[in-house]
């Protein structure tokens, strides 16, 4: 009879722990999408970025660490994707969430070659998003500035560009 219960326990255990698995990395739509909050950070050059600054662009924020195995794991999928569509009007956003600041951040940027822009993303930055419980937490914006999805959780290239080709294809 205990072992028949420990079993069961053990395989309830595993059900759960997969379907948060499943769902933590799965991104959402946003049903209604929400106009995203605007936002100015310091990029690791020392100057003030804004969201403003990419007005009438398709925007992946995407709020990451240096330390953070996923968010290095994204890193060369979305250097791709900036090179790729640049021109079509996408611009990636990375926000930094390191304690270290620019020393901690800038070294990495230059040995990874990441090729779009990167912000400290400051705690008022973060709470704007709704406070980043997880990283990396990627945030898909639209020409008009709204969120049009978010996922938490490594997210593969290919899932990325299939959200946002119609955009991108999208009135300007």
């Amino acid at each position: 009879m205990t072992t028949r219960f420990f079993r069961f326990v053990l395989l309830a255990a595993a059900v759960a722990a997969v379907s948060l698995v499943a769902s933590i990395n799965k991104g959402h739509s946003v049903q209604d999408a929400e106009t995203a909050p605007a936002w100015t950070a310091t990029g690791i050059d020392g100057k003030a970025v804004s969201s403003s600054d990419f007005a009438g662009k398709v925007v992946i924020l995407t709020f990451w660490a240096t330390w953070c195995p996923p968010c290095r794991a994204e890193i060369p999928g979305f250097i791709d994707l900036q090179k790729q569509h640049a021109k079509e009007g996408l611009v990636i956003v990375g926000a930094s969430v390191d304690q270290g600041g620019t020393d901690a951040v800038e070294p990495f940027v230059e040995k990874t070659a990441i090729n779009y822009p990167v912000v400290l993303a400051s705690e008022e930055m973060q709470e704007a998003f709704g406070g980043i419980e997880g990283i990396p937490a990627t945030f898909i914006i639209d020409r008009a500035g709204k969120i049009v999805s978010k996922h938490v959780g490594f997210v593969e290239k290919k899932q990325l560009e299939k959200e946002i080709k119609p955009l991108l294809s999208a009135e300007k």
